[in-house]
């Protein structure tokens, strides 16, 4: 996973990395991990990291960052923020590759999160379709 991104002269390159990694290990896990589930009565069912599943190294790719900086002309130090930065990135990488890898099975839609479990009822849904 290859990241590019402009964030200005980079007082601490090695924040700044850091940074990016974090943002694309956030998106990875809202594409295809992190759901929210409640039952019928409105009760919480995963309201603890035991339930709730957050993504881990062994979970992402290694993530390359390379910065192509261009000075901001809004402060005297030519910086620009980057936050999460690598989030909206991971986010439609992912969800662009999970929507590729289904297509050739006969499904049109699929929005996140892309849970092993909704991935596979996605495909037998479409597998009882064509039949």
């Amino acid at each position: 996973y290859t990241v590019v991104d402009d964030f200005g002269n980079l007082i601490n390159p090695m924040l700044a990395e850091g940074q990016v990694h974090g943002g694309v290990v956030q998106g990875i896990g809202q594409a295809i991990q992190e759901h929210v589930v409640y039952d019928e009565d409105g009760q919480l069912l995963t309201a603890s990291f035991m339930d709730y599943a957050i993504p881990r190294a062994a979970d992402v790719p290694f993530v390359s960052f390379n910065s192509e900086p261009v000075p901001s002309t809004a402060n005297l130090m030519g910086m620009k923020g980057c936050g999460e930065a690598g989030t909206v990135g991971a986010l439609a990488a992912v969800s662009n590759a999970v929507q590729d890898a289904l297509w050739a099975r006969g499904v049109r839609q699929a929005d996140m999160p892309f849970t092993p479990h909704k991935v596979w009822a996605l495909l037998n849904d479409s597998a009882i379709a064509a039949e």
